[in-house]
């Protein structure tokens, strides 16, 4: 595979497992303003997905659109990372997953906005205004959550110690990270490291939250070659009318 349709990949799958799974709260979050925020950012994903899997199948050149990388892949064509497909069990562990990730997004994308490939920087530049609209806001409300009764703060105690050994793999470089910084296109991950966990570990301290005394982290999922069994429920649920209406217009 092309090493740039492959890094596309990742960053559009990425942002389409996370947007399916934020989705999944439409008229079921805590509070109207939740349901409504959550709604609204779960389209923001899915509109970052089009442009990033919409710009993959140009390059792969095989008459493959953004919807078809969507809903015909199998589950290990996929490249997101395994934090993105773990379940929302509760508030506070969809919470916790939001901010891990858009710490770590909002440091990707601006990084992309330098990228040698032009389409790749202005997708980058559009899609990082969102990215720290949805850190503002994950953030404040782990800190306040954290921060809050004993309960909200038992709750996101237990999020951050059940999903703290995916956020490693976000910023552990492979071959093809390496590949794309050193020609100028993608993003070196090494340098994101220390950025990321120290703005993690800031707004954890603030909302009263002990960080995990382990530096182990799951890997395999932007790779390809290990996901979670939670990745084909996903799948199940997302691609079931494309699967069973091949090549259907409405």
């Amino acid at each position: 595979m092309d090493p740039t349709v492959e890094y596309l990949l990742r960053l559009g799958d990425n942002a389409l497992i996370l947007g399916q799974r934020v989705s999944e709260w439409c008229g079921h979050a805590p509070a109207l303003e939740e349901d409504i925020a959550l709604a609204n950012i779960a389209l923001d994903l899915i509109g970052q997905t089009q442009l990033w899997l919409g710009l993959a199948g140009e390059i792969e050149g095989q008459g493959r659109n953004a919807d078809d990388l969507a809903f015909l892949r199998d589950v290990y064509d996929f490249r997101n990372s395994l934090l993105v497909e773990q379940p929302n069990q509760d508030f506070a562990v969809t919470m916790m997953r939001q901010f891990l990730f858009d710490a770590f997004s909002a440091l990707q994308l601006d990084a992309l906005t330098h990228s040698k490939n032009v389409e790749i920087a202005a997708i980058a530049a559009k899609c990082h205004k969102e990215a720290l609209y949805h850190l503002d806001r994950s953030s404040e409300t782990v800190i306040g959550l954290g921060d809050g009764t004993d309960i909200s703060h038992a709750k996101m105690q237990n999020a951050l110690d059940r999903l703290w050994v995916y956020a490693g793999e976000l910023v552990s470089a492979d071959d093809l990270d390496r590949t794309m910084a050193k020609a100028g296109v993608g993003v070196d991950l090494d340098a994101l490291h220390t950025p990321y966990f120290e703005t993690v570990r800031a707004t954890l301290a603030t909302a009263t939250l002990r960080v995990p005394d382990t530096d182990f982290a799951h890997k395999g999922g932007k790779s390809g070659q290990r996901h979670s069994e939670h990745l084909g429920h996903i799948l199940t649920s997302m691609q079931w009318l494309q699967r069973a209406y091949p090549g259907a217009k409405w």
